[in-house]
């Protein structure tokens, strides 16, 4: 049910009149003091959730409230709430049974880890667990395990990270919380020139100015590779369509690579003399192609101001 359609009237009237949106994905992330939450919140950023670390239970409510109103804008929500909240963490139940009361859906994620890994990285990090200036840290930590027994029990997902390096807790909440929206790996196409200077972020650049060039002639010279008669004129080529046909080969392997290696965003820069023709017509070709692939896909045009 939407949150917006079952919210008390006289306590939210101001979202009487909002129009409802989907679900939101809202995940809480929590558990003990060095079992990898940090690493688990940047997971969750690579796969496009939006992430707010700390936030004190009693403003998890408004929140909700807040991504409920905002729309497409925030669909897939994580943050992270702990015992670093002091005072403040002891209302986390308060805040989830608020949630429940307006019909706000979440998802509990709990990382635990052995008391004996969690000692070994508090030490080799150097940093003090939020409970040492009660007790050592081997108390500090048997003491958040107590505190948090019950909130454990009420997790939907339970997450020990005691053998798991960065890499395989990525992966493990990839494979939980992944959507079509936000699964594998987005795309960033930019076409440039390369007079003008290589993009120092990209990926992958492939240099198309092998391609016969649209600037000399007369006619083509003013206009851009957006426009279909410098489109037409790259692609009558058979060396252009020849060169399209072997990179949607070899992308089609890389891509499947990097989204089993865990890659969130690759940037492949097309490049040309000046990047206004022959890069971008190439450019816009090859989005539609990694579209029809069920990729994410951005074209940008640097040097077109695009």
């Amino acid at each position: 049910m939407d949150m917006v359609d079952v919210l008390d009237r006289e306590e939210h009237p101001e979202l009487h009149d909002a129009e409802p949106q989907g679900p939101v994905r809202f995940v809480i992330i929590t558990g003990l003091s060095g079992a990898g939450k940090s690493a688990a919140m940047r997971a969750f950023e690579d796969l496009g959730y939006f992430c707010v670390d700390n936030l004190p239970p009693e403003l998890i409510p408004k929140f909700a409230e807040m991504c409920q109103r905002a729309g497409s804008n925030l669909r897939r929500v994580a943050l992270v709430s702990d015992v670093r909240g002091g005072k403040f963490f002891d209302h986390l139940f308060d805040a989830l049974g608020e949630l429940e009361r307006v019909g706000f859906q979440y998802t509990i994620l709990f990382l635990e880890a052995s008391d004996e890994v969690l000692v070994r990285r508090f030490k080799e990090t150097r940093r003090r667990h939020p409970l040492m200036p009660e007790a050592g840290v081997l108390e500090a930590i048997r003491e958040e395990r107590r505190r948090l027994q019950e909130l454990r029990g009420r997790a939907h997902r339970v997450l020990d990270t005691s053998d798991m390096t960065p890499h395989e807790l990525r992966d493990t909440i990839g494979r939980w919380f992944a959507d079509d929206a936000a699964a594998g790996t987005t795309v960033t196409v930019m076409s440039f020139g390369f007079k003008h200077g290589m993009p120092i972020d990209a990926d992958l650049v492939l240099d198309v100015r092998f391609l016969p060039n649209p600037y000399w002639v007369e006619d083509l010279a003013p206009l851009t590779g957006k426009d279909s008669d410098v489109e037409e004129y790259v692609f009558k080529w058979p060396v252009a369509r020849r060169f399209m046909e072997k990179t949607g080969e070899y992308l089609d392997f890389l891509l499947t690579q990097y989204a089993q290696e865990g890659r969130s965003h690759v940037l492949i820069g097309i490049g040309c003399t000046g990047g206004r023709h022959r890069s971008v017509a190439i450019a816009e070709r090859l989005g539609e192609f990694l579209r029809s692939r069920g990729l994410t896909v951005s074209v940008q045009h640097r040097d077109l101001g695009e």
